[in-house]
């Protein structure tokens, strides 16, 4: 029996691990064709032969810095000469480093704001034309719970990702009338690579050792565990789904009850 997505095209960026590696694995499993973009060429390679493998999907690896103009360019290019459309984009290529204020380098926060915020700017702006010129699609960003509370020694990360949240909103209302719903999903705590790359510096910070800082924030969340990359998974499926038609402009918490507003 045939997936719902059948015959879609969705480009996923940070597709190589962590949540992007998840949603394209999900993507495939109901039949959507797979861009899998990253800025590690190797791991998306093998991303790119994973996904493959289910139910025979197409699937491609380009390898594309989100926050270069023409590299995304590029990829657009790919993208369109292999399948000629584009369904369903997931801006979802994001960095996070954990920084006190005065300790918050230019060249940090010009990085992190340009692979959160303008990635997401420049990958929509290639592709959404397209999906006017075919009268539908589907976009999911994925920001975080610390775009709308703010995280501790995360500035730069929080900016950005409250910026994903008001580029969500105002872009949703801007391609409505072109059958194109815009969406996000704001995560909390996702046991990821990144996370587990922050969890020293977090555990400096609060004057822990590095084991207890999971059981740390654990404590703080009414559902009492961290969030999966199938956690989230599961929204942006069924935000590209049917089940989703009626809803855009929307920023969806995935936080176990840390994050109700």
């Amino acid at each position: 029996m045939a997936g719902e997505l059948e015959g879609k095209v969705a480009v996923v960026t940070g597709a190589a691990q962590g949540i992007g590696a998840a949603i394209a694995d999900r993507l495939a499993r109901e039949d959507a064709h797979l861009v899998l973009c990253d800025i590690n060429f190797a791991l998306v390679k093998k991303r790119e032969k994973k996904v493959s493998q289910i139910r025979g999907r197409q699937a491609i690896a380009i390898q594309v810095d989100v926050a270069e103009r023409s590299q995304v360019e590029r990829m657009r290019d790919i993208v369109l000469e292999r399948f000629h459309r584009v369904d369903i984009l997931i801006n979802n290529a994001g960095i996070c480093e954990i920084c006190p204020i005065d300790e918050l380098k230019e060249e940090i926060w010009d990085r992190m704001i340009g692979i959160n915020l303008k990635g997401v700017y420049l990958c929509t702006r290639a592709l959404v034309p397209h999906m006017i010129k075919q009268g539908s699609g589907r976009i999911v960003n994925i920001s975080s719970m610390a775009g709308k509370i703010g995280g501790r020694w995360m500035t730069a990360y929080s900016a950005s990702k409250a910026g994903v949240i008001g580029f969500t909103r105002s872009l949703a209302r801007e391609v409505a009338p072109h059958g194109i719903n815009v969406n996000c999903v704001c995560p909390g705590i996702v046991c990821t690579e990144l996370w587990r790359a922050c969890e020293s510096n977090h555990a400096r910070k609060l004057g822990l050792s590095k084991d207890a800082v999971s059981s740390y924030y654990c404590n703080r969340i009414p559902l009492g565990r961290l969030c999966t990359s199938e956690d989230v998974t599961n929204i942006v499926y069924f935000l590209v789904s049917l089940a989703s038609s009626y809803m855009t402009g929307q920023a969806l918490n995935v936080t176990g009850g840390q994050q109700m507003d």
